[in-house]
């Protein structure tokens, strides 16, 4: 991905603090779910990640770098003004306002209007105050145990918790809460399920845009993000944290379901064809 010396966005806040302790990911099945099940996710995490918070010993790390010179940060930045300005547009042909979200780095914990979060809950969406929260470790987590690197899988990160933001503005995160109400747990999960690939096909959507709009892909960039989000689906992960799956239990959907609906948004750039539900779950 092309992102050196591009705009950066403005709606980036950084809370990294200096010194202490950083929650650490064990390598037992707990630590696996932690840090890759409830990643991406759209809804309150707060629950989980104080309870990890509580059960898991925290190791001395060093901080993240607020320097200058954070790379990390100006890519970040740049991908969220690509972010910005693609559904500004999106937006606008459908005769409405996109408003921009904030996008907040932390590390260790971060207090958010859905709870206070851990770095073990990777990054995350909160409808409660419009905001995109993630720790620029989790990266090294996507490199190294999922092996999903490469720099736009990084950008499928954010594009994906945008993709929950631009759910808030279209009213679908507010159907999803008055379906809590009325559907049992299990019901319930399996339209969460439905919930998050459609943030992975609106992540698609985006990046359609980046490479017919903005011009700004090298070839490799959409398998990184199809990488990303093979190696990351329920069934992966269950598979290799527990050694078998549980289709009951699944939050985000298989690595097959992800692929198909980031790749159907990116080759048909359509926002009305992303319709996970399809049943009317949500009316």
């Amino acid at each position: 991905m092309q992102w050196f010396g591009r705009r950066e966005s403005d709606n980036v806040n950084d809370e990294r603090g200096g010194g202490g302790g950083r929650l650490a990911i064990g390598g037992g099945v707990l630590g696996l779910i932690a840090a890759a099940i409830y990643f991406f996710t759209g809804v309150d995490p707060s629950a989980l990640l104080n309870q990890v918070a509580t059960n898991q010993p925290a190791r001395q790390e060093q901080t993240a770098n607020k320097g200058p010179e954070d790379a990390g940060k100006h890519f970040v930045r740049v991908v969220l003004a690509d972010t910005e300005d693609i559904w500004t547009k999106l937006f606008n042909d459908m005769g409405r306002t996109y408003e921009k979200p904030q996008l907040t780095l932390f590390n260790d914990y971060v207090e958010s209007a859905c709870g206070r979060a851990s770095s073990a809950s990777g990054p995350f969406y909160c409808p409660g105050d419009s905001q995109v929260y993630i720790d620029l470790s989790f990266y090294d987590e996507l490199k190294n145990r999922f092996g999903a690197a490469g720099d736009f899988a990084q950008a499928y990160v954010i594009a994906h918790e945008v993709g929950h933001h631009v759910q808030n503005l279209l009213g679908i995160s507010q159907k999803m809460d008055a379906a809590r109400s009325r559907l049992s747990e299990r019901a319930y999960n399996k339209l969460s399920v439905k919930l998050e690939l459609q943030a992975d096909f609106y992540a698609g959507v985006w990046a359609h845009y980046e490479k017919n709009m903005k011009n700004v892909l090298d070839k490799g960039d959409i398998e990184e993000a199809l990488n990303a989000a093979n190696a990351i689906g329920d069934d992966r992960l269950q598979k290799q944290a527990q050694g078998h799956v549980e289709p009951d239990s699944f939050t985000h959907g298989t690595s097959a379901q992800r692929m198909y609906w980031f790749k159907k948004g990116f080759e048909t750039g359509d926002i009305n064809q992303g319709d996970t539900f399809g049943n009317g779950d949500l009316d």
